[in-house]
């Protein structure tokens, strides 16, 4: 059983900084293409980020390119969403996903095949 465990959300006011986690309990962890996607109330579910399982290769959002950055450690199987200069419109949950024949490219359109359970980030103007 995939799990996925997202931590690290929480309040900040505009231009603030957070960093989220997602501990993973993968067999797969280590070749898996891991990412985030969110989704604000009334909103459909949107892609942010994705890494390569060397972290090698990754992909943004055009929205978030410049502020958001991506990082996993394998060893700790954990991947990582730095987020800094937030701004209101990032308010959302953020889910961790994990995608096995996926690259960070390609998993922005077809999604994933394992998600966690979401933490709100919420971002005051």
């Amino acid at each position: 059983q995939v799990q996925l465990h997202e931590s690290g959300g929480g309040l900040v006011q505009a231009g603030g900084s957070l960093r989220l986690s997602c501990a993973a309990s993968l067999p797969t962890f280590g070749t898996d293409t891991l990412g985030w996607f969110r989704q604000a109330p009334g909103k459909e579910r949107e892609f942010v980020a994705a890494v390569s399982w060397t972290g090698g290769s990754t992909n943004y959002a055009d929205s978030v390119k410049g502020r958001f950055t991506i990082s996993r450690d394998n060893a700790k199987k954990t991947v990582y969403l730095d987020m800094n200069s937030l701004k209101p419109e990032d308010s959302a949950v953020y889910l961790c996903a994990a995608a096995r024949l996926l690259t960070p490219q390609t998993m922005e359109t077809q999604g994933a095949d394992s998600w966690g359970q979401g933490t709100q980030v919420t971002v005051s103007a």
